[in-house]
């Protein structure tokens, strides 16, 4: 590891850069003025797949066949071209070598037919269910793997959800590093496990959209955001969650558009080559964004591997560089050896043919849905969270007088001649930036293209009409008709982000209003928020004939059939908010807006460090939220009891500990193998003590806190049941030695603090029922 004398030397041997400031690691950004830094890190580390014999026999292969392989056929596998898919790299038909295949999105093949509308990963995290994570990597994988796609674009644990209005938060997991981290291990598990190469992206430090990108439509134009961030949050916080996709095996990641401590990301050797590539141990390929190269050398010699979507600053330049010497052969070859034995790793000699066709021309149908409507049905409906629901109000006992209200309820709520029924993103059909047809997934290269849409007005009406009941409905209104004899008023709203921008506001005046005039006239109103991100509800929460509030995500194509098995009691709610939801949105602080600057090196500060989402709340802003994070309702009680923390053998031996890290023991994908250990082993008991004869599932969640830390962190969760009325059982949480650790910004390691780790079982970040200590000697 490099102490802080070796990084300050190699920076004045190098010469530093016009943008760098006096070198100073950071514990916390308070404690000097403050400047993000990236300390030059060279050469790109070079391995040999020794984090396991599969990955060992990947690059055996790859060595196999660089051997063969000529100058340009070299550089022709790092650059991408046009082709069937998103993105192609060259191929070597010499030797068989056929172009990899890159395809969007994280939630659903993107601009294909015969392809599921998955849930967003952001409503997946809802569910707090790692067999569910499991279970959607391995169903979006295989989608991938049946159409010839080589490398799918997700999952994503960045944009991490710093800002509360970031246009992207939606494609993510969490504002939290662990839960966030959790979905990244379990997903690309699941992905890989299907035979698709999973890309964990962006990395890193893409926590907005407003001048992402250099020379975008601002006065004046100029560089991209520069997102400056001490190493300490750096490492606690953003790259938190890649730690764990890294240690599931992903083959691939991508770094990211903005400016990194003034260094764009696919240019930023700390980031690619020390952060990745030597402290992670990655050996896999590093891809760049779409267009998010800016200079060719730069990116070759800090880590970058492939290029997209197209040759960008390398086709004949790499040649001509590799010729001159301004990039090393050594650096060539380590980008096709890493991208071939990414490909070997996955075993896709033996696969399918790309099923990627343009919908201009009739082509042959590649149908790989599978049965996979059901796991999104499952999802949708378990990453589904009630966070209000006055005397029982839910679930809904067969009224027969059913109205239905809001531009959220069905498909197209109006017929506009204007809107496309095929191709392109699902915000092209369907105009949400109108307020108009039902919402499943967000914008942009996130997004999906749904083989169909069960919008909440069709699930419902079905199961109205099988009650025998009656529906009345109004779609377009602001302020409809509520009939007198209503027995209940469903209204739906929703909340809309995309890339490319950030959203404008948390609330809108039009949803709110219609909220609070059907409650006006309608004493059991329901309201259902399919929302792409944060929905602030304060202005009609209290409402007393609001009786009953759903946050029902972007749940996919299933959506309806999902909330009206949760609305009807086939399914007991269990979701789990995976971030704040404030009162007003002065309460986010700083943590609201995007950075908006005019200058041509504009500039982001991270300096409220570690303390985003939950955390802020706890500790710094001393704000009280409308919802907090990990908090969701069910129609039944848990109570939780007997908390026992049992030590394991490594966690009594005090020199054991201190002896971290063993450098006899070789790194493998994921970093140091001891940071995966765990010391400590923690149980709780949960019981379903409800009176309304409901079974459900609760998730129990361990928050702890680390001296030097935030006030609490989470660090476990353990979704139990379903669980009958009266019924027990165990949630389970392992402590690693990484989850107790902090980042030394000075020695360059994950250490533990000497002291006492408090620690609390509970149903949210503030509901906590439970309290033990852990004390590190």
């Amino acid at each position: 590891m490099r102490s802080v004398s070796l990084c300050l030397a190699s920076i004045l041997a190098a010469g530093a850069p016009a943008y760098a400031h006096n070198y100073t690691w950071l514990n916390h950004p308070s404690e000097l003025p403050y400047y993000g830094q990236s300390p030059p890190v060279y050469p790109t580390p070079q391995t040999n797949g020794s984090s396991s014999p599969k990955w060992a026999a990947a690059y055996a292969k790859a060595r196999d066949i660089l051997a063969q392989l000529e100058l340009e056929e070299k550089v022709n596998i790092t650059r991408g071209y046009t082709g069937q898919c998103v993105g192609n790299t060259g191929a070597v038909t010499r030797l068989g070598i056929e172009p990899i295949c890159f395809a969007d999105a994280p939630d659903g093949i993107r601009g294909s037919d015969f392809v599921s509308a998955f849930p967003s990963q952001s409503h997946l995290a809802a569910t707090w269910d790692k067999d569910l994570f499991l279970a959607y990597g391995k169903a979006i994988g295989k989608e991938y793997h049946d159409k010839g796609i080589n490398v799918a674009l997700g999952p994503v644990a960045g944009p991490l959800g710093r800002i509360a209005r970031a246009g992207r938060n939606w494609e993510g997991l969490s504002s939290d590093p662990y839960l966030a981290g959790a979905g990244m291990y379990h997903v690309t598990d699941g992905m890989q496990s299907s035979g698709v190469i999973a890309t964990a992206k962006h990395f890193l430090l893409n926590e907005q959209e407003f001048r992402r990108r250099p020379n975008q439509t601002y006065d004046p134009i100029g560089e991209a955001i520069s997102s400056n961030v001490d190493d300490r949050t750096i490492h606690e916080l953003y790259a938190w969650p890649f730690y764990d996709a890294l240690k599931a095996g992903a083959a691939c990641v991508m770094c990211s558009y903005q400016r990194a401590n003034n260094s764009y990301a696919c240019q930023n050797s700390k980031l690619l080559n020390g952060i990745l590539k030597t402290e992670m141990h990655f050996e896999g390929f590093i891809v760049s964004d779409w267009e998010a190269q800016h200079t060719g050398i730069a990116s070759a010699n800090a880590g970058l591997d492939v290029v997209m979507p197209d040759g960008g600053y390398w086709g004949a330049n790499l040649t001509q560089a590799v010729n001159n010497g301004s990039v090393a052969i050594d650096r060539l070859d380590d980008m096709v050896t890493r991208t071939l034995a990414a490909y070997y790793y996955l075993e896709q000699e033996d696969y399918p043919e790309v099923g990627v066709y343009s919908d201009t021309v009739e082509h042959p149908i590649v149908n790989v849905q599978g049965d996979h409507k059901k796991i999104i049905r499952e999802i949708g409906a378990a990453g589904t969270v009630l966070v209000k629901n006055v005397d029982n109000t839910l679930p809904l006992k067969s009224p027969q007088f059913v109205s239905i209200y809001g531009y959220d309820a069905d498909i197209m709520a109006q017929p506009w001649e204007n809107v496309a029924r095929y191709g392109g993103g699902y915000e092209v059909n369907h105009l949400w930036n109108t307020f108009n047809g039902t919402l499943i997934t967000g914008g942009g290269s996130g997004g999906n293209i749904p083989p169909y849409v069960i919008s909440p007005f069709k699930a419902i009406q079905d199961r109205v009409i099988e009650d025998g009941g009656i529906v009345r409905w109004n779609f377009w209104s602001e302020n409809p008709h509520v009939s007198a004899t209503s027995q209940v008023c469903l209204v739906f709203i929703n909340a809309y982000a995309s890339e490319s921008f950030d959203r404008p506001s948390l609330v809108d005046t039009f949803s709110d209003n219609l909220v609070n005039n059907v409650a006006t006239n309608c004493s059991n109103t329901v309201v259902v928020v399919h929302s792409a991100g944060v929905r602030l509800v304060d202005a009609w929460i209290d409402n007393p004939n609001v009786t009953a509030v759903v946050f029902a995500g972007t749940p996919g194509q299933e959506s309806g059939h999902s909330l009206v098995d949760l609305l009807y009691g086939d399914v007991t709610p269990s979701g789990k908010l995976h971030y704040t939801v404030a009162k007003q949105e002065a309460d986010y602080g700083s943590l609201l807006n995007p950075t908006i600057s005019d200058d041509w090196f504009p500039q982001s500060d991270f300096d409220e460090g570690l303390y985003i989402d939950y955390r802020a709340f706890d500790s710094k802003l001393n704000v009280t939220p409308r919802f907090e994070f990990g908090f969701g309702l069910s129609y039944t009680i848990f109570s939780y009891a007997d908390l026992n923390v049992e030590a394991l053998a490594d966690a009594s031996n005090s020199s054991s500990l201190a002896a971290f890290p063993d450098t006899s023991i070789a790194l493998v994908q994921g970093g140091h193998p001891q940071l995966w250990d765990t010391l400590w082993n923690v149980t709780a008991t949960v019981t379903n003590n409800g009176t309304t004869g409901a079974s459900g599932a609760e998730v129990a969640q361990l928050y702890i806190s680390i001296p030097t830390a935030p006030l609490r962190q989470l660090r476990g969760f353990d979704k139990v049941g379903p669980l009958a009325p009266g019924e027990s059982a165990t949630a389970v949480f392992e402590l690693r030695r990484r989850d107790l650790s902090v980042w030394n910004v000075v020695a360059q390691e994950w250490e533990l603090q000497k002291g006492s780790y408090k620690l609390w079982v509970g149903a949210s970040s503030r509901d906590l029922r439970l309290e033990g200590e852990i004390v590190v000697s």
